[in-house]
């Protein structure tokens, strides 16, 4: 029995499946880190740490307890390097996004065309005058145009002009 609809077998590319597919393991670390990176309970931890930190090496628990005495360097190396590693991590993130994006402006461009192209057969098939509708088509978009121009320039309540 043939699979889709009466018989047509239309396969359109699911989007996260085409995105899996370019998803490595080196992105979904990336990602995992970035998501945690992004959460109150990152700020938590590190609002601990460095309490912590500052703490012991204050000396408040005997001077057994300093290993990293003020002006604090070594915390200063550690956070500065992680600063570093978190927005190398955001920057390969948002790099992923935007192949996402790309995905995405492609498949919406190849339904748009697919979606068009079935719409013209079927507009021949009913003879529908195809120079009539695109110039409705035209005219509604420029009303449309007309509208939104209007509306961005036109004072409100909240805005008054002058």
């Amino acid at each position: 029995m043939p699979s889709g609809i009466n018989g047509l077998d239309i396969r359109l590319p699911n989007e996260q499946a085409v995105l899996a597919r370019m998803r490595g393991t080196q992105d979904r670390i990336a990602d995992a880190i970035t998501a945690f990176a992004g959460t109150m309970q990152f700020v938590y931890l590190h609002a601990v740490w460095f309490t912590v930190w500052i703490v012991c090496n204050e000396g408040l628990f005997g001077r057994g307890a300093v290993w990293d005495p003020y002006p604090f360097g070594l915390l200063t190396m550690i956070v500065s390097l992680e600063a570093i590693f978190l927005s190398t991590f955001v920057m390969v993130s948002q790099n992923r996004q935007a192949m996402r994006e790309t995905v995405r402006a492609d498949l919406d461009f190849e339904t748009n065309i697919r979606s068009e192209v079935w719409a013209a057969h079927m507009g021949h098939a009913l003879s529908v005058d195809a120079q009539r509708v695109e110039e409705d088509v035209r005219t509604l978009l420029a009303q449309n145009r007309a509208k939104m121009n209007d509306a961005q320039h036109t004072p409100t309540a909240d805005h008054p002009a002058g």
